[in-house]
């Protein structure tokens, strides 16, 4: 990629997050779990909690990587610092990495001062780590790589340019846990304008097969696991608690940033329900050396 290209990708990208994440701490705070996870839970009976559910999913990424025998971890993608936080103070792991493209979001991860953790508010497409990783974990960062403008073939040179980079980034026996939403019967032409327009601008979903073929001959996928529901559910467990704030949240942000966020978690919780989009949660595994060439193409 040429360095206008990824300047030009990574201003906007930058400007898109601000644009949605920098509505502030506090507002978030009155609606997500208490570990501000702003993505999808995982659950498994009707009893779970929110805080149940987010706790899971954050376990399930840690596993994947295994996180327990780890010493060096990427989070791209921290947000809030969820899965930084349990990687030093549970996992105990000596060095962790998060990147966001949030001031918001980097200062309180930066405020809680977690051990061994490092914070840059930097895109992974400018990233040059000086180690290896032991593992890596993105979970809803993807979603934010492509934009409305790219055709399919972009976006897959795009995803197999991140692909390649994880890859370099990883130690020979590293994984890569990734979480992503994704278009499933429902195309870009018919997507919401409204999430596009005022929610996510300058961002554009993936499918499966744009991913699996990006990750062709560089990761071979372990695990597929498709959360639409569990997210359906999230969704409307958030509106449920911004609903029960809704006066302090008006005060925070104003009453059109509330109903903008309103209008969002209504309409996403529905897209999930019928299936126009997904929740995927994928489990890689490098290639061996032998089949990788390092140029992102298999070895011949």
């Amino acid at each position: 990629m040429t360095e206008s290209f990824e300047s030009d990708r990574t201003a906007g990208a930058a400007a898109a997050i601000r644009h949605h994440y920098d509505a502030g701490n506090a507002f978030y705070r009155l609606w997500l779990d208490q570990s501000l996870t702003y993505s999808c839970a995982m659950r498994e009976g009707a009893d779970d909690t929110l805080e149940t559910a987010q706790e899971r999913k954050l376990q399930f990424h840690l596993d994947a990587i295994r996180a327990d025998g780890a010493a060096t971890v990427l989070d791209i993608g921290c947000g809030w610092g969820a899965i930084l936080k349990r990687l030093a103070e549970s996992c105990r792991v000596q060095r962790s990495v998060g990147l966001t493209l949030s001031d918001e979001q980097a200062a309180f991860v930066r405020s809680q001062e977690y051990p061994g953790v490092e914070v840059r508010t930097q895109n992974w497409l400018h990233y040059e780590p000086d180690i290896q990783f032991d593992g890596i974990i993105s979970i809803g960062a993807f979603e934010h790589f492509a934009t409305p403008e790219d055709s399919s073939a972009e976006k897959i040179h795009l995803y197999r340019e991140f692909f390649t980079r994880c890859r370099t980034w990883l130690n020979k026996d590293g994984v890569l846990s990734l979480q992503t939403i994704a278009y499933a019967n429902m195309s870009r032409q018919n997507a919401s304008h409204f999430i596009q327009r005022e929610i996510f601008p300058a961002a554009d979903l993936p499918t499966l097969a744009e991913i699996t073929a990006a990750a062709e001959g560089i990761f071979e996928v372990q695990s597929v696991h498709n959360g639409r529901l569990d997210y359906a559910w999230t969704c409307e467990q958030w509106a449920r608690r911004l609903r029960m704030h809704r006066e302090e949240a008006v005060h925070l942000v104003g009453p059109e940033v509330v109903a903008r966020y309103e209008r969002y978690l209504k309409l996403s919780a529905l897209g999930f329900r019928m299936g126009k989009i997904c929740l995927l949660r994928l489990v890689l595994q490098p290639f061996r050396s032998t089949y990788f060439n390092g140029r992102g193409v298999p070895a011949r």
